[in-house]
């Protein structure tokens, strides 16, 4: 019979459990690398009179009023800066536009990557796939004012301009899940066609010819999670779609 064993650690246990129950509770997912111990869930019993509208501002009241050592990510707190994404009840999001409509929020971090410590994960292999697409205009010439679009080429960044990065539509793509050292996800093949399609850079050839690989792009099979999850309401499964489009072109 086969057997197999879980990596040390590996078990998520029950943590514990803070206040009495009440008109709102919160699960999050506690793990610190330091003390050596399992992942753990804790429950906080919160009164929702006491706090904002948001789940970010439930959890920020539990960091300033119950227990200060939760580590999570958090800057504008406007759905602009991605820094608070995380799985809320089953789906990647941003805490800061969760409004807390429920009575009760299950709050992991984001799947598949490496976490630091509680709600805060290793970003830094994501950003680097980032870096690698060269997410800037490249054009040698050097006009005396600002480079000139039509309203026509302007509109084609629509739906592409507006990603933040926050890293929900890549983390609940199965294809980087299994592949996310060569696949090179939703989020940065979005940000690769919104330059490739842009007038006024003069690199589209070199930049389909570095995407043009069995596992940068198409190990996208349009399961469309990432679509489904984008908290900006952008389509990154289009953006990839219209890439292998382009590559029909490329000579």
């Amino acid at each position: 019979m086969v057997q197999f064993n879980l990596p040390k650690n590996s078990k998520v246990v029950q943590g514990k459990t803070w206040g009495k129950p009440n008109n709102l509770s919160v699960q999050i997912y506690r793990w610190n690398r330091e003390d050596g111990s399992n992942p753990r869930v804790d429950t906080f019993n919160l009164d929702r009179n006491k706090i904002g509208p948001m789940l970010l501002d439930a959890i920020m009241y539990i960091k300033n009023n119950i227990d200060p050592s939760i580590a999570f990510r958090r800057s504008c707190r406007e759905g602009i800066c991605g820094s608070c994404s995380m799985n809320v009840n089953g789906t990647n999001t941003l805490a800061c536009l969760t409004p807390i409509d429920k009575q009760q929020f299950k709050v992991y971090p984001l799947p598949h990557m490496q976490v630091l410590k509680d709600l805060v994960v290793d970003l830094k292999p994501f950003f680097d796939q980032y870096k690698s697409i060269k997410p800037y205009l490249v054009n040698d010439d050097k006009p005396n004012k600002e480079r000139i679009q039509s309203q026509e080429d302007r509109k084609k960044l629509d739906g592409l301009y507006e990603c933040i990065m926050c890293a929900c539509c890549s983390t609940s793509c199965p294809s980087y899940w299994w592949n996310s050292e060569k696949f090179l996800g939703p989020a940065i093949l979005l940000q690769a066609y919104r330059f490739v399609v842009d007038s006024r850079d003069k690199n589209k050839k070199e930049r389909l010819e570095m995407l043009n690989d069995a596992f940068k792009l198409y190990r996208c099979h349009t399961i469309m999670n990432c679509t489904k999850t984008c908290p900006k309401g952008l389509n990154p499964a289009q953006a990839i779609s219209n890439l292998k489009k382009e590559m029909i072109f490329l000579k």
